[in-house]
């Protein structure tokens, strides 16, 4: 389990809690349901609106890789490569054909049953990129699901603070009836904040963030599986790779 998530998520509660408090508020003053349903509602409609059920069914199942991440051992998979990779040297190509089912992705599948039937770099390169390109896309687009919705709930937010303003002009005759109205309106704008900033934006970030290294060990199947296929020896893959691992690490960490 990711702690990180889980404390950053507490801390955030937590701390706005805290400051209500103290400035002598209750947690039942933030307890509005007509405020809920236009903001949660409103931004979940919206959301639906906007992707496809397949699209939505995925981010759903990403929110677990938030608390959760996938493993991924770099170091295994390098060893991995150069497992099958003295194989090949032993045996030649045609062996991958029978070893890639034991390999631990599709992706590392797919390029040596390439290779073993024996087809050109280019195309061997051209399938497993497009395997990860499709897999990125997935993950992507769940990603902007949340972001999406990020961005949907201020707005939605700011739509219930109207609603309740509008309610208090049509009620300034009725002094009992301003209450419900100006709490609508604050409450309203607090949950669209909230909900983008605490934790519909940071879901989607966090689930890009978590992949990050699952993609980077698939585009080191790619550049191990076309050494193989080259024919360079073991010991060169497995430093080959490690530079590689370590000069992608200094460009994203740069990034980030």
């Amino acid at each position: 389990m990711d702690i990180f998530a889980v404390v950053g998520l507490f801390l955030g509660i937590t701390f706005i809690l805290t400051g209500q408090a103290l400035e002598g508020g209750n947690l039942g003053q933030l307890m509005q349901l007509t405020a809920a349903f236009i903001v949660f509602g409103g931004t979940a409609g919206a959301v639906v609106l906007s992707f496809p059920p397949r699209v939505l069914k995925k981010a759903i199942m990403l929110i677990k890789d938030v608390f959760v991440p996938p493993v991924v051992e770099l170091n295994d998979v390098i060893a991995e490569i150069v497992k099958f990779a003295q194989k090949a040297r032993k045996e030649g190509v045609i062996c991958l054909e029978r070893e890639a089912k034991d390999a631990s992705d599709i992706v590392l599948t797919m390029g040596l049953e390439a290779v073993a039937d024996g087809a050109d770099p280019t195309l061997v390169q051209a399938m497993m990129e497009n395997q990860i390109s499709q897999q990125q896309e997935e993950i992507t687009n769940g990603a902007k699901v949340f972001e999406s919705a990020g961005g949907y709930s201020p707005t939605l937010g700011i739509i219930g603070a109207v609603m309740g303003l509008i309610q208090v002009m049509q009620n300034l005759s009725d002094p009992s009836a301003l209450g419900a109205g100006i709490a609508v309106a604050f409450v309203a704008t607090i949950y669209g904040l909230f909900a983008a900033n605490l934790l519909l934006i940071p879901l989607g970030t966090r689930i890009r963030l978590n992949y990050a290294k699952v993609f980077l060990a698939k585009d080191v199947m790619v550049e191990g599986v076309l050494a193989i296929q080259a024919g360079e020896s073991p010991a060169l893959i497995e430093r080959k790779l490690q530079a590689y691992i370590t000069d992608r690490t200094s460009i994203e960490e740069e990034e980030y």
